[in-house]
């Protein structure tokens, strides 16, 4: 029982402090500036919206919620600090992913279904409350 206790502490512990690299945006010094500078071509269609969202709820929303509040010690895609990355840094996010972070690549997704969560994600970030 007091074994149990110890990891289950430990994995608190875990998730709280990769919740905080994450958090802290470290993962953006990475970004090359012509990948940083990239705009999204779907920014205004609907479409991409719809899309987006069946996407986000397939690969997105088991770790990041439904609602993108975020769950199981994973960031919140509605918050201001995520509000204020550009579109190519999430892109680029998106294509490399940040493993040592609990972040997968989904490169093995086509660029276009990438800038359609994107833009799924930025409506989201529009309608929820500032943080």
């Amino acid at each position: 029982m007091r074994s149990r206790i110890v990891l289950i502490a430990f994995l608190l512990v875990a998730s709280l402090l990769c919740f905080a690299y994450v958090g802290d945006g470290k993962w953006r010094d990475h970004v090359p500036e012509k990948d940083r500078a990239r705009t999204n071509p779907f920014a205004s269609n609907g479409d991409a919206h719809s899309a987006g969202a069946k996407l986000f709820a397939q690969h997105c929303a088991e770790c990041h919620g439904k609602d993108a509040t975020g769950t199981h010690g994973r960031p919140a895609l509605i918050s201001s600090r995520i509000r204020h990355v550009s579109d190519g840094e999430l892109q680029w996010l998106l294509r490399n992913g940040s493993l040592r972070n609990g972040m997968p690549s989904w490169s093995s997704l086509p660029e276009p279904q990438r800038w359609e969560i994107i833009t799924y994600l930025r409506d989201l970030q529009q309608r929820a409350p500032a943080d």
